[in-house]
């Protein structure tokens, strides 16, 4: 299947490293024009090298703004007033007692791994509709369906996202856009790692600690190993194409099995 993206706009929040970064160079591998986003413009400028790097003459598009804010989102669309595909993959997480995580820090929380996407999704989605075309990806999580003990309030935000998604794809019914989320299962970021040793013994081999990690913390998991972040950027380039247009209000699972369900 040949995925062409040419005269494409894409912004993917969140994408100077870890599953960002990898969609960002998957929709450039494919040829679309990309909005590599982070808070500093050192991280933008290395994330913009080495996609580059890995994609020799991408088009990439600076966009220096911490969207999980209203003045950022008015920034990152100074930078890219026309998007047509919009990845919304800016996220935090973090392992903490229930009992102890305060009213702060569950609005926190909310407002950047929900209202965030909520924010730049109404601002883009009116002039995707008025084109026709358009596509808005949410990158959700295991986490959504499957709520870990240790992250309640993570995965109260995902399942939140889960429902944002539903609502938007059906207020663009008929429009030619199509509003998806995807369900990333454990995937291997510099974060994830540190967050394995955060409940591994950190003194075990890398490779030892990961299995030790799915085999306790994520027995379900069918595919017994951390997705790599290429594994989930590849729906996700799919789910921008063509290829994907009868494809609308769904929660596409990349998640190795981990979720007990034959439903998508």
């Amino acid at each position: 299947m040949l995925i062409d993206l040419t005269g494409r706009t894409a912004l993917v929040t969140g994408s100077t490293q870890g599953i960002g970064a990898a969609i960002a160079t998957g929709l450039a591998r494919a040829g679309a024009r990309v909005g590599v986003n982070g808070r500093t413009a050192e991280r933008v400028e290395r994330a913009v090298e080495e996609i580059r790097a890995e994609v020799p003459g991408a088009d990439l598009v600076p966009v220096v703004a911490d969207v999980a804010g209203e003045e950022g989102a008015r920034r990152a669309a100074e930078a890219l007033p026309h998007v047509d595909v919009l990845v919304n993959n800016l996220g935090i997480f973090g392992e903490a007692d229930p009992l102890t995580i305060g009213d702060d820090e569950w609005r926190r929380y909310f407002e950047v791994n929900v209202l965030a996407a909520v924010r730049l999704v109404r601002g883009y989605l009116p002039g995707m509709s008025g084109r026709g075309w358009g596509r808005v990806l949410n990158i959700a999580s295991d986490s959504a369906v499957a709520i870990p003990a240790e992250m309640i309030h993570y995965g109260m935000t995902k399942t939140a996202l889960l429902a944002v998604t539903r609502g938007f794809a059906k207020h663009v019914a008929g429009s030619g856009v199509t509003v998806n989320s995807v369900i990333a299962g454990p995937t291997r970021t510099g974060g994830v790692e540190d967050f394995v040793y955060e409940l591994v013994d950190d003194s075990l081999p890398w490779d030892e600690a990961q299995r030790v990690f799915m085999r306790e913390y994520r027995p379900q998991s069918l595919l017994q190993r951390l997705i790599e972040p290429e594994e989930i950027a590849a729906m996700v380039v799919y789910l921008a194409s063509d290829h994907a247009s009868a494809t609308t209000g769904g929660a596409l699972r990349v998640d190795g099995g981990y979720v007990d369900s034959i439903l998508p």
